[in-house]
């Protein structure tokens, strides 16, 4: 898996990043633009003009440029600009100054800063390696895939899974945990980065909740009842809901809209990554009391199934897989 693909980028342009050279030049506005030799504010950065000799180009006048391209050229009707929260002050300005010069009308077109906190290491200072670099993230990214190969090891999966499901496991957690860990926090906060805590398969993990699918999933399986089926068989057959975990669960279930919409309305990934992880744990609840498939004690055959609950079972995965889209993680379907 490349970068971009973990990240799933679209295209390749940042804040200020293809900017049209146009509305650069445009921008002779007093405070907007400074020649090199005047004075710059403490913490600036300056990047070199589009070939206009004499002239330097600061974040504000790049970051307005694009914000002009992105909605009088691009059209955009809604910008996210998920940046250090130490930027906060910056984007006060710039929003602002976008509305005066009337590129937008906040009625029809939606301008968001998203600040999110800095990563620590588990000394509490900020993230860096050993030697004090920056760290990597195709450096993460490797050292995920070899913990996360040692800890589906170690549970003795590659004993019962094939070489390709193995790997589908191992890319799944790899990655899987290091986005979950990023986004299941409060992004407004800062954060102690920790391999263990990620590779957890107890609490509010993407381990736990990728394991937790993988079972909701083996349980049609072990039923020998397809997906196809179940969704045909809740086109008629009625689900009593007579257990109270049968309601509880249920309950949970309907609430996946409203989460969305809290979740689009204060972009605070971290709320629908606790509202999955309330779901897997209802489920475990559920599961524990309500059978959903009766087998033969001695030949452990099936003998019975109960449609209603096993449309429960497809109904909660369904759910966790939309999470899981959403979150950028990629369940399996064994692990």
């Amino acid at each position: 898996m490349t970068l971009r693909q973990f990240l799933q980028v679209c295209a390749n342009r940042g804040a200020n990043r293809g900017a049209n050279p146009d509305n650069l030049i445009s921008l002779r506005i007093t405070g907007v633009r400074r020649r090199k030799e005047d004075h710059v504010h403490p913490g600036t950065k300056s990047t070199p003009d589009c070939g206009e000799v004499g002239w330097w180009v600061h974040y504000d006048t790049s970051d307005l440029a694009t914000i002009k391209q992105r909605l009088l050229e691009e059209k955009s009707d809604w910008l996210i600009y998920v940046v250090d929260s130490g930027q906060s002050s910056h984007f006060d300005l710039i929003i602002p100054a976008a509305l005066a010069m009337g590129w937008y009308e906040p009625s029809v077109t939606k301008i968001q800063f998203v600040g999110f906190g800095v990563v620590l290491g588990e000394d509490k200072k900020k993230f860096k390696t050993r030697s004090g670099d920056t760290v990597k993230l195709s450096d993460l990214l490797d050292e995920g895939l070899r913990r996360s190969l040692e800890t589906l090891k170690a549970k003795g999966r590659d004993k019962v899974l094939s070489p390709e499901e193995l790997e589908a496991a191992q890319n799944s957690v790899a990655y899987g945990c290091i986005k979950y860990a990023d986004l299941s926090h409060n992004r407004n906060n800062d954060y102690v980065f920790s391999f263990d805590k990620m590779l957890d398969d107890k609490g509010n993990t993407a381990v736990y909740l990728l394991y937790a699918y993988t079972r909701i999933r083996s349980i049609a399986r072990t039923a020998k009842v397809s997906s196809e089926k179940i969704r045909n068989a809740a086109k008629e057959t009625p689900v009593p809901l007579d257990h109270a975990k049968e309601w509880k669960l249920s309950k949970v279930l309907v609430r996946f809209p409203e989460v969305i919409l809290r979740t689009m309305d204060d972009l605070c990934m971290h709320t629908l990554c606790d509202y999955l992880y309330e779901v897997a744990n209802t489920f475990t609840e559920f599961y524990e009391v309500c059978y959903c498939v009766e087998k033969d004690k001695q030949t452990g055959e099936v003998v019975s199934v109960d449609m209603g609950r096993l449309m429960l079972c497809e109904a909660t995965a369904n759910v966790m897989a939309e999470c899981f889209d959403i979150l950028g993680l990629q369940p399996v379907q064994k692990m």
